[in-house]
Formats: C-alpha cells, structure tokens, sequence
C-alpha cells in the first residue's frame, strides 16, 4: 500500500508552488540569465538520480549552509526550455502508472532536447518516454540529421530510435529489388505510372556508386532475374508488333499505341540497367534480329498521327543505346549484323528527325507534324554510333553508304568524319599496305 501512498503525495505537488516547495532548481547560464524554479525534493530525488545525489548527506557541500535547499544547474541558453520542461515532466510520470509519451513530448525538436537533459540528469523515465516517442514518429529531412547527431551518443537505452535507419542485410535488399524490377518491367497500367517511375528511379540508385557504395551486390543471380525480367518484357513488344503487323494501328487506337509506347519506354529503361551489369548483349542481338520487321510495321504507320510519332521516337531511344554498344565495341557482332542495323536505321532516323523538329527553309521555318522533342544529346548520340560503325565496315561498304549520303545532299546524320577518314584510307591504301607487304617480305615473312 505504501507506493499508491506515495503516488498520491506526489500527485498532491504542484510544479512551481512556492508554497509548498522545499527546493529550488536554479537555472544558470553564461549569459547572465538567472531563473529560480521552486520544486519539491521529493519529487527530484524519486526520478533523477543527479538530485538524489545532489541533496544526499554524501555530496560534498551537502554541510553547507543552503546548500540543501538549492541546487544551482549550468546550461546553455539553447537548452533552457528543455531544462524547465524537463523539470515539469518529473511531476507528470508515475512509478506505477504507464507512461503516456503523446502526453510528455510535442515535437521532435522538443523530445531531442529534453532527452539530452533527462540523459545528463540521469532521470531514467524521461529517457525511455522519449526515446518510445522519438520511435514511433515520423521524421523529416532535418530531424533525422539532428537524430543522427545526438543519439548516438545516449547509449544504449536510445538504439531503438535508430532502428528505421539501420542497414539490413543482402539478402533483404535482393528480395526488395527483385520485386522492385519485377514491377518495373511488368508495364502496368496508367494509373501506376508513377509509382513505376519511382521504382525504376529507386533501381537505378540501389546499383549506382555514388558518395556511397551500391546498396546491391550484383552477382550471377541477381542478372539471370534480371535478363529473365527483360526476356518477358521483349515478348509484350513481339505481341505489339505483330498486332500493329496484322493489324496497323488506326488513329483511334489510343490504348494499343500507348502500350507499344510504354513498351518501348520500359525497354529503354531496362537497357540502362543492363548496361550498369554488363549483361546487354542478349539485349542487343535480339533487337538487331528484330530491327528489319520493326522498321517495316512502323514504316506503313500513319505519320501524321501524333501518336505514331510518339512511337518512333521511342523506338529511336532504344535504338541509339543499341547502336551505341555497337559502335564502341560494348558488343561485337558479325560485318554483316553491323552493316544490316546502318542501311536499316540510318534511313529510318533521318525521316522521323523532320517530323518532330521543325525544319528550317531558307528564311522560313516548317512547324514539324508533332510538338514532340528527342533530347538533342540522343541525335548527336546517333550520329556517332552511325560513324563509328560505318569507320568499322570494309571499305567498299563505307563507299555505298556515304554514296547514298551525299546523294541526299548530306542530311542528317551528318557523316563528313566518315567520309573525311574514308579518302585518307582509300588514298593512301596502296602504298601503306605495299609497305606492310615489303616490310614482311624483308623479314622472311611470305
């Protein structure tokens, strides 16, 4: 019966009655400030360890004349309110009730503060009030860096605060990205739009090195899942195509084009990430397998349909990157392939530039069929892709394409670099070979 009897005495103090106080909390610092808090030593004593030790016959001063009566604290100015709050709070927890952290702390500011003094005060209760506050509630930007400052150093009775920010191990984050690519490369409808932008953006974070190591190690593993992903991805692109193939898209077949589209868009995408893991070449043999049908379907669409435009110029995204890891080599394939994707696309990307920039005509400028933008940086993309592969083709193939070329008064892409490198070679061949050749003879060599 004796702690209900104390419980109830202590219900009985006020906060600040100097009626029936029998200390005094003064609150001191650097700045002159001066601040007398009338308390109750039993209160202090019961829920913080430093008053009990401060008001015990064992304290220095405690002979002092009084000293019993006073207890003077330093701070700092930016902790005073903390200070007096905490002060309060002591009046407001219970040894046998439950503690009510919503009750105690308002804010997060305000729980970090008041843990710091309930830590340095040694008042056990406080700190666990609001360190269950402090994880239980949501966080900002600001305040989790202000966490990360200032918990760490309570000790142990504060890591659960810390729990949301704990690393997990691998074989989590390889569940969590694996359902991730799954859904980003299951091209769901509109409405999850944005919520499939957030998971491709979140990928590509998780494998990007930045100030910080990837969050995913890529091993065999993770890239069979992946290609497994992309290979489902490239089977809704052959549906799409064989529909538009057997059945040309009509202008109002809006949700047939927006999935081709959304296709396309997800396949551009996930080349990105297969080229992060070094895994594209299944990726580009299969486009360039497909490339002669493609271009043929799209070729018979109606161009002055915006969203047939719309189509081609997302198949020229994906294209760009294929061409590029041709181009430098990122993937090596026959003369022949390599010739095919340049007397195939090179045409196709010349006639769909006019129709989504507008051309310009002497003093005039010609509205393109579509207000629909490819960022300038995939043109000039395309336009080295196309040189390099074309300086990599024997001669007498570089000699027909930049024939063609010039025949179109040199239109996009602009192939002068090939052309410039093709006389050199083409001139000095003879004799440079013929050296090589004498070379050879001079060393024995037949």
């Amino acid at each position: 019966m004796e702690p209900r009897q104390d419980n109830q005495a202590e219900a009985s103090y006020t906060f600040g009655d100097r009626s029936s106080s029998d200390i005094v909390v003064r609150l001191r610092n650097e700045e002159g400030r001066d601040d007398w808090i009338y308390c109750h030593s039993k209160i202090l004593t019961n829920k913080s360890q430093y008053f009990a030790d401060r008001l015990s016959d064992k304290w220095p001063t405690c002979k002092i004349l009084d000293s019993r009566y006073c207890v003077e604290v330093i701070c700092q100015e930016s902790d005073y309110d903390h200070h007096i709050n905490l002060l309060r709070l002591l009046y407001l927890v219970s040894d046998s009730d439950d503690v009510h952290e919503d009750n105690l702390c308002h804010n997060v500011k305000s729980a970090l503060g008041i843990l710091c003094v309930a830590k340095e005060l040694s008042c056990p209760q406080i700190v666990t009030a609001c360190v269950n506050y402090l994880e239980a509630v949501p966080w900002e930007e600001g305040e989790e860096e202000e966490i990360l400052r200032i918990v760490p150093r309570i000790g142990s009775e504060a890591e659960p605060v810390l729990a949301r920010l704990q690393p997990v191990d691998q074989s989590a984050v390889t569940g969590i990205f694996v359902s991730a690519f799954r859904f980003a490369t299951s091209s769901p409808p509109l409405p999850l739009g944005e919520i499939k932008s957030s998971a491709q953006e979140q990928i590509e974070y998780m494998i990007t090195e930045d100030d910080d190591a990837p969050l995913l190690i890529v091993d065999e593993e993770i890239k069979l899942e992946v290609k497994e992903c992309v290979k489902s991805l490239f089977v809704r692109f052959f549906q799409c195509l064989e529909e538009t193939s057997f059945k040309p898209l009509e202008s109002e077949d809006i949700s047939k084009k927006g999935s081709f589209r959304m296709v396309l868009s997800d396949l551009s995408w996930a080349f990105q990430i297969l080229t992060k893991m070094e895994v594209v070449r299944e990726f580009v043999v299969t486009w360039v397998d497909t490339s002669e049908k493609l271009v043929k379907v799209v070729e018979k669409l109606e161009t002055s349909v915006t969203e047939t435009v719309e189509i081609r110029v997302k198949i020229i995204e994906v294209t760009s990157k294929v061409l590029e890891a041709i181009g430098y080599g990122t993937v090596i394939l026959p003369t022949a392939k390599r010739l095919q994707m340049v007397k195939l696309w090179l045409p196709f990307v010349r006639n769909t530039k006019p129709l989504v920039e507008p051309v310009v005509t002497g003093d005039e400028e010609v509205e393109s069929v579509v207000r629909y933008k490819i960022d300038g940086e995939i043109w000039q993309a395309l336009e080295s892709s196309f040189v390099s592969i074309i300086l990599a083709l024997p001669s007498a193939d570089q000699a027909e394409i930049l024939t063609e070329w010039l025949s179109k008064n040199g239109l996009y892409p602009d192939l002068t670099e090939a052309f410039e490198v093709w006389c050199y070679r083409s001139k000095v061949a003879k004799r440079r070979l013929g050296l090589t050749g004498g070379e050879e003879e001079e060393n024995g060599i037949s």
